[in-house]
């Protein structure tokens, strides 16, 4: 009889694409499946997932890499989960869903956070290292409340997408400490929920029992479920840990774990971290989330802004209600050839909008004639690492102790050689590419050796010189365009209101 080996498996739900990768006991991955997120982008403003279909979505892939691993002589050890923070996914207590989910990049409650007073934005931000922002799970529960009082009224547990994910794994409502800090509801310094998230946008405090039990991101929640087993194939009683947060646990894949370490992440969101000390005063940034490492937390800059809009371009061409488009690939290829600056063509990056800029929408400005598709994709690559620069400058800003080794950089920008060329050349700073293809399964599963007390080294990545890029002789006129972006950013914004006032344009 043949001994299996043993492996652990990520779950990583993004707004895009939902991955299951497995890892060997050294952290090399085995194998990934993957298939796209059911989210519904009901109006330019209304995210929507189909909670059903996401369970579903998930099982399905536990089920064909499970199959897969059996196939090569692997047994699965253990299940973490890492997904997208924020948003809201209602159930009853059941576990049943209210209703669609709201995902973190939904704008609908923008009137809500411009509604709390300055100084109730300043006092979450010193007591919980967050600032109120119209996807916060508190914010979305008050519109929940005003817009569907019927469902306000039938939630039970206010779960993240990852613990809804967890939830159907094990049959238990829990959450962890990295998404309820990024949701601004955890002190920093009594590491407990707090009721200033909720106070702020008029819920009573008695709603903090809509909210999970806290758990450390590598503690056990429960086995996987009988029903959950029968569906993928794996044992019952499988551990599955809490998990953490999609910008922490991509940081933990990519290496970045020791204080100062700074880390950027190409995805559907811009992730510019870095992670310091877990204590007060925080860095003034948007989010502030808890490492599994209880000493530490990561201080992020985070939008909707990054690869979202590749992605965007790369089907644009498609017709009407039909999928597919051309390779991310073939756009860069056809980017690379074309001069910085993309021969005066600018763009903003903004077309699933972004917190800071409730009207945004992705925006081409001196588009000409002579303009071709590469020039269309360096410019949509170039203003995503502008719209970087603009957030790490905050960071930079924020009183975060900063390291001076390169910032990681993962994600499409770091498989790309010439778009983090690009980010090396706007930032001004070498960047190490992280060419791990699963960075969110893989950090969350670096976790669960140590969960289930299992003998095995900590997970490195490569950190050699050769992935290290450093800027170049277009560093001057990046610095140049820069200038262009930034101005032009400053007074887009009555632009755009007059764009959303637009008859033919939904809410």
């Amino acid at each position: 009889m043949t001994i299996p080996h043993t492996c652990y498996l990520g779950v990583d739900v993004g707004l895009t694409a939902t991955k299951v990768a497995a890892f060997d006991v050294v952290g090399n991955e085995l194998a990934v499946v993957h298939a796209r997120t059911p989210r519904t982008s009901v109006t330019a403003h209304r995210h929507d997932v189909d909670m059903t279909v996401l369970a579903d979505t998930v099982l399905s892939l536990l089920a064909e890499i499970g199959g897969k691993l059996a196939a090569d002589g692997y047994a699965p050890a253990g299940i973490g989960v890492a997904a997208h923070g924020n948003g809201i996914y209602p159930v009853d207590g059941s576990l049943r869903p209210i209703g669609p989910a709201i995902a973190s990049s939904d704008s609908r409650a923008q009137h809500i956070v411009q509604a709390i007073p300055p100084e109730g934005a300043r006092r979450l931000a010193r007591e919980t290292g967050s600032i109120p922002w119209a996807a916060q799970p508190a914010v979305l529960l008050r519109w929940l409340r005003d817009a569907e009082p019927a469902a306000y009224a039938a939630t039970r547990w206010v779960l993240s997408c990852k613990d809804w994910v967890t939830a159907q794994l094990t049959g238990v409502a829990s959450a962890d400490y990295s998404d309820a800090s990024a949701f601004g509801m955890v002190g920093l310094d009594t590491r407990a929920y707090t009721p200033t998230a909720l106070e702020l946008v008029g819920l009573p405090a008695a709603d903090l029992d809509r909210f999970p039990p806290l758990l450390r991101s590598d503690e056990v929640v429960a086995g996987l479920s009988a029903a959950t087993a029968a569906r993928t194939g794996l044992p019952e009683g499988l551990p599955v840990i809490a998990g953490c947060m999609d910008c922490v646990a991509a940081t933990l894949g990519a290496g970045g774990r020791a204080p100062g370490d700074g880390t950027i992440i190409v995805g559907t969101w811009a992730i510019n971290g870095v992670v310091v000390p877990a204590r007060t005063p925080a860095p003034e940034v948007t989010l502030s989330a808890f490492m599994p490492d209880p000493a530490t937390m990561l201080a992020m800059e985070v939008a909707p802004t990054s690869a979202a809009n590749l992605e965007w371009l790369a089907g644009a061409g498609v017709p009407h209600q039909q999928t597919g488009g051309v390779a991310a690939a073939e756009l860069l290829q056809e980017a690379a050839t074309v001069p910085p600056g993309a021969d005066g063509l600018l763009f903003l990056p903004f077309v699933i909008g972004s917190p800071e800029h409730p009207s945004a929408s992705g925006t081409f400005l001196g588009i000409s004639s002579n303009h071709r598709r590469g020039h269309l994709t360096r410019a949509v690559i170039e203003g995503v690492a502008q719209y970087h620069r603009v957030q790490i400058d905050r960071v930079l800003a924020s009183g975060a102790d900063v390291g001076d080794r390169p910032w990681r950089l993962a994600g499409g920008g770091a498989r790309s050689t010439v778009w983090a060329q690009i980010f090396a050349d706007v930032l001004g700073r070498p960047v190490r590419r992280q060419l791990t293809s699963e960075l969110g399964a893989r950090g969350v599963a670096s976790l669960l050796p140590g969960a289930l007390g299992h003998d095995v080294p900590p997970w490195t990545v490569n950190d050699e010189d050769d992935l290290c890029v450093r800027p170049g002789p277009d560093r001057a006129a990046y610095r140049e365009h820069a200038q262009v972006f930034d101005r032009c950013l400053a007074r887009m914004s009555a632009v755009w209101s007059e764009v959303e006032r637009h008859p033919g344009r939904s809410a």
